[in-house]
C-alpha cells in the first residue's frame, strides 16, 4: 500500500505531544512491513536534513492564490515532506516546541483556518507532483492509489478537498480517507460565515454546519471541521479501543459530536511505541541502560537517581508514582486529584510534569 500520513506536527521536526509522536513512529513501522509511506506537514523551521525540492505549485486560500513549495528527506524508510510558505515558516520559525498553533499557550492564530486548509490542500497535490527516488524498492511519484491518514481537525478539510477538488474530476478515485482523532476537545469551530474561506462548494455546507452548545467563545452556530471529516471520510479511527468506546458515550465524552460519531464505524487502534526512540539501552537521557536481561539491577539505581534529581529523600524501597501529561480532564488530571488526597499519609512519593501546552 501506498500510504500519506498528515498531520500538524511530526516528531522530531515539530511535537507538542501524542500527534507529533505517532507521526514520528508509526511511519517507520509500516514502511518496515513493505510498505511506501510518506508524511506531510508543515515546515516550520530550517529543518537541516530537509532539501528543497524545487517543485511549485499553486493553492488557492481564502481569496489569494499562493506559491507552496515541498521540501524533502528519507529517514527510517519514510518520505519525510514538508510544506513551505511564509504562514508556516515566519510564524513558528526557532519556536517549533510552543509555536505551531499560536503565539503563547491557549491563543490560536487568527489564520488557523487558512493555514490549515493549505495544508490540506498541498497534501493532496505531493502525491502526484512529487517524483521520489528514496528508495531502492520504489521510485517516482506515488499516484493516485493512495491512502491518506488525516489526524485531527488541522487535516479535517482533506476528505472534502479530495471529493470536490479531485474526484469530481475524475482524479484519486482508487483513494481512500481515513480520518484519525486523538484528542477529540479541539475540533476547529469557527463562525459560520467563515465557510466561504475554505472554497468549499456549497453541497458540503451542511457536513460543517454546528450548533455550539457550549458558551465559550460565542454559543452559536458554527462551522466544525471535524464534524465534516467524520462524515466525509471512508473511516474514523482513534488512538485505542477505549477512547472509541468513550467518545460514542455521551455529549461529554464526544463533545457534542457524540451523535454524529454514531453514524459512523469507529475503530479504536492502540497507540504503539517508537521502540527505537524509546529504548533503555540506547536512551541518551539515563545515565544507566539497561535491556530485559539487566532491567531488575538498573531501575532501581535510575530510580534513585530521580529521586535525588527532584529533592526527594533517595530510598529505592519507597514507591514513587509518576504522571506526566498536560492539566486536563482528558488525560486525567482530575482522576490524578482525587488520588493525592488518598496517598497522603502513605509512605509513597509522586513525581509529576505536566504542561498546559495544547
Amino acid at each position: 500500500m501506498s500510504v500519506i500520513f498528515i498531520g500538524a506536527e511530526v516528531g522530531p521536526w515539530s511535537k507538542t505531544g501524542g500527534l507529533g509522536d505517532v507521526l514520528g513512529g508509526l511511519p517507520p513501522a509500516l514502511a518496515a512491513r513493505g510498505h511506501r509511506v510518506m508524511t506531510i506537514c508543515p515546515r516550520y523551521d530550517q529543518y537541516k536534513d530537509a532539501w528543497d525540492t524545487c517543485v511549485v505549485v499553486q493553492i488557492r486560500v481564502g481569496d489569494n492564490v499562493e506559491s507552496v513549495r515541498f521540501f524533502h528527506c528519507y529517514k527510517r524508510g519514510v518520505d519525510r515532506v514538508f510544506v513551505d510558505h511564509p504562514i508556516f515558516l515566519a510564524k513558528v520559525w526557532g519556536k517549533t516546541g510552543s509555536k505551531i498553533y499560536g503565539p503563547i499557550t491557549g491563543v490560536d492564530y487568527t489564520d488557523n483556518q487558512l493555514r490549515f486548509s493549505l495544508l490540506c490542500q498541498a497534501a493532496l497535490e505531493a502525491p502526484r507532483v512529487l517524483n521520489l527516488n528514496s528508495s531502492k524498492y520504489f521510485s517516482g511519484p506515488y499516484g493516485e492509489d493512495v491512502v491518506f491518514v488525516a489526524n485531527d481537525w488541522h487535516t479535517a478539510l482533506l476528505p472534502c478537498y479530495l471529493k470536490s477538488m479531485y474526484q469530481s474530476r475524475g482524479v484519486y478515485m482508487n483513494a481512500k480517507v481515513v480520518f484519525c482523532i486523538h484528542n477529540i476537545a479541539y475540533q476547529g469551530r469557527f463562525s459560520f460565515e467563515d465557510y466561504s474561506l475554505l472554497n468549499l462548494p456549497n453541497s458540503f455546507k451542511s457536513s460543517f454546519d454546528f450548533m455550539d452548545g457550549y458558551e465559550k467563545p460565542v454559543k452559536g452556530r458554527k462551522i466544525n471541521w471535524m464534524k465534516a471529516a467524520i462524515l466525509e471520510a471512508d473511516r474514523v479511527l482513534t488512538v485505542s479501543p477505549y477512547y472509541a468506546q468513550e467518545l460514542i458515550s455521551g455529549i461529554d465524552r464526544g463533545v457534542e459530536l457524540h451523535s454524529h460519531l454514531r453514524m459512523k464505524t469507529v475503530s479504536g487502534i492502540i497507540n504503539g511505541m517508537d521502540v527505537q526512540e524509546w529504548n533503555p539501552a540506547t536512551d541518551k537521557y539515563i545515565d544507566i541502560k539497561y535491556d530485559k536481561t539487566t532491567v531488575t539491577d538498573a531501575k532501581p539505581l535510575i530510580k534513585e537517581a530521580l529521586q535525588a534529581a527532584v529533592g526527594l529523600p533517595v530510598d529505592r524501597d519507597v514507591p514513587v508514582i509518576g504522571f506526566i501529561g498536560r492539566l486536563e480532564e482528558q488525560k486525567g488530571s482530575d482522576i490524578l486529584v482525587e488520588a493525592i488526597s488518598k496517598f497522603m499519609g502513605l509512605n509513597v512519593q509522586m513525581v509529576i510534569l505536566v504542561s498546559t501546552q495544547k
